[in-house]
């Protein structure tokens, strides 16, 4: 950790705790601090906070790392780990105690039905001050005790100048006096946030607005502590598609999720930052233009609403960007299997022209590898229900004529072309006085197994004519 600011450009953190999987609250939090520090040539850091050594697990840890790894979002520094300043906070709440500011508290913790029982009378969970002015000694510090953090009387409210929100007050009596190391001996959130933001010197605070509540108390310790108070900015909230908190039945909340089904890391980023910030109507950004032109004054005060639609159309246009050597080690990242199936079933110039054609439809990078993997296997079985509405009486006949035409002298190449294939077609729909979709589903059934796909002219090419012969045929038998 640096001791010093230099220059008086920003140091921020991004604090996340490995007890899950990072979500994408937490990761639009990384990516805001993010950019707000490399749009004013300033620090980004990371403190993964581990002091719950109960619910924190390495394996969290790893993944939270592996996520930040993906969006390119790792610290300037080396990351810090919470757990290995317990010592460092141990020592400013010694010295707090002998101040006086902080004293220690030997009331019994309540029992949940205790708690229960004062909401219900109207007492609520503050803390009665039974042992704010007690007098004590080194020896009762043998005893089991909390250390509380004693409220200053002549501190009517606390007011801060939130750089999303404007000024916030908050009046002391809203307060009791917290607890900042609790029975066991572990110093607790609120006290170590503070301990480490100093030690880090972090200059801006970013986080999400349900931390509103913590930032009086947490201010309260940095004047005890005789320390310049950094600047709060506090993020609103990612919601549903109904407006209510993000939940897994609306959308996968682990950003490991959307890694796995290919959503492209530069992709999740942008529509992240989308969510709460606008730069004009622009939608589409590189990271060199995000670092460019963000700043907080363009951070909404209103939660953002979650649009699954809308990241898979934002992904769809990143990966129409993409060339086949790009696509295949992007996806070998998530999909070993799917990577070696596709590069064994395909040849590469074959590939090139598939992933072409794929990608114009696609909103996944796992989307295409399963189709194109499909395709190049003829299909189990065919729906027929699919064609229903396009199946004329002369539906047979067109379809023999059409693969006459494929294994004639017309074209004698072993591939044959778009241009020629669709030609043929709509000669043999007007002498059949048909539509050429009427020709076209039945043939891209028979040659993908689907109605949907692209364009089935540009499929046919890409196999041989044995191969058209025989998936064809298949289908004409089930007519």
């Amino acid at each position: 950790m640096t001791n010093e600011v230099s220059n008086n450009k920003p140091r921020v953190r991004f604090a996340p705790s490995p007890t899950g999987p990072l979500h994408i609250g937490n990761v639009r939090v990384a990516i805001f601090n993010y950019l707000f520090a490399k749009h004013h040539g300033g620090t980004y850091t990371v403190r993964v906070e581990d002091t719950d050594i109960e619910r924190s697990k390495q394996e969290y840890t790893d993944s939270i790392l592996d996520s930040l790894q993906w969006l390119n979002l790792m610290p300037d520094e080396e990351v810090v780990y919470q757990r290995s300043r317990v010592s460092e906070h141990k020592k400013l709440l010694d010295e707090l105690l002998k101040k006086g500011l902080v004293y220690p508290c030997f009331c019994e913790p309540k029992t949940a039905e205790e708690k229960m029982s004062a909401l219900e009378k109207g007492a609520g969970e503050k803390y009665d001050g039974t042992c704010r002015d007690k007098k004590w000694t080194i020896q009762d510090l043998k005893k089991p005790h909390a250390l509380r953090f004693k409220i200053p009387s002549d501190c009517t409210n606390v007011k801060f100048d939130d750089l999303i929100r404007g000024e916030i007050s908050i009046d002391t009596d809203q307060l009791d006096d917290f607890i900042v190391m609790r029975r066991a001996g572990n110093p607790i959130y609120n006290f170590v946030v503070v301990a480490d933001d100093i030690a880090m010197n972090i200059t801006h605070v970013i986080r999400g607005e349900d931390h509103i509540s913590n930032t009086p108390k947490q201010i309260l310790l940095y004047k005890a502590l005789e320390k310049e108070i950094p600047k709060f900015a506090h993020l609103p909230l990612i919601l549903g598609p109904a407006g209510n908190k993000l939940s897994k039945r609306d959308a996968a909340v682990a950003v490991t999720e959307y890694k796995k089904i290919g959503i492209l890391a530069d992709a999740f980023l942008n529509y992240l930052v989308r969510l709460g910030w606008s730069h004009g109507d622009q939608e589409v950004f590189s990271r060199e233009e995000l670092i460019k032109y963000f700043d907080l004054d363009h951070v909404g005060k209103k939660g953002a609403i979650f649009d699954i639609k809308k990241l898979e159309w934002l992904n769809g246009t990143y990966i129409r960007n993409l060339d086949l050597e790009t696509y295949l080690i992007q996806l070998e990242k998530i999909d070993e299997n799917k990577h070696s199936s596709l590069t064994e079933l395909w040849d590469r110039a074959t590939l090139v022209l598939l992933f072409e054609l794929y990608r114009e439809r696609a909103v996944t990078l796992v989307e295409i590898a399963v189709n194109v993997i499909s395709l190049g296997a003829a299909p189990d079985s065919l729906d027929m229900s699919l064609i229903k509405k396009w199946v004329k009486p002369q539906t047979s006949d067109v379809l023999k004529e059409f693969l006459e035409y494929v294994e004639g002298n017309e074209i004698s190449e072993e591939k044959l072309s778009h241009d020629a294939l669709i030609k043929k077609a709509k000669e043999l729909c007007e002498k059949f006085e048909l539509k050429l979709v009427s020709i076209a589903q039945p043939l891209r059934l028979a040659i993908t197994g689907s109605t949907c796909s692209p364009g089935i002219f540009d499929l046919i090419p890409l196999f041989t004519k044995e191969e058209i012969n025989k998936r064809v045929t298949s289908l004409i038998k089930q007519l």
